[in-house]
């Protein structure tokens, strides 16, 4: 629609054959050469590096308990995660998986820098953060603890 003097008027606007404008793609354009890249819709989706849509936060638990250090990445092809504790790399294991690491039944030796590194063909990326791990179990050091009065 066109607004010609406050009036509404109905117009197709055509561009020249040798115009040097070309009219953008619609948001459902699809990248040629790139077959199996496609989302659950059946549509060709962009290349794109490695992204922390969700990145590690510090944490603290205790002694005993289990804990998911929670990441979310985004990135086409998808993304392989590499995860590291202290710098050493963490050997790939079921507690692995695309949202995160588990770590269970803690110990002190858990405490430390974790790192996670995402890469694919186009880049990586990557994000750290410290775990902290209390011991709670004050009574193997002499501290007896006080039984709970209601």
């Amino acid at each position: 629609m066109v607004l010609i003097s406050g009036k509404k008027s109905s117009t197709d606007i055509k561009m020249a054959e040798n115009s040097p404008f070309r009219p953008l793609p619609s948001n459902n354009a699809k990248i040629k050469g790139a077959s199996g890249l496609q989302n659950d819709e059946g549509e060709t989706q962009g290349l794109s590096a490695p992204v922390f849509t969700r990145k590690l936060r510090k944490a603290a638990v205790g002694t005993g308990c289990d804990i998911r250090l929670r990441v979310s990445v985004s990135g086409n092809p998808k993304p392989l995660m590499t995860w590291y504790h202290n710098e050493k790399l963490i050997p790939p294991s079921e507690a692995q998986d695309s949202g995160g690491l588990w770590i269970r039944d803690c110990h002190t030796n858990n405490a430390g820098l974790y790192t996670c590194v995402a890469s694919n063909e186009l880049g990586e990326a990557s994000c750290s953060a410290v775990l902290a791990v209390m011991d709670l179990d004050e009574g193997k050091h002499g501290v007896e603890e006080e039984p709970c009065q209601g």
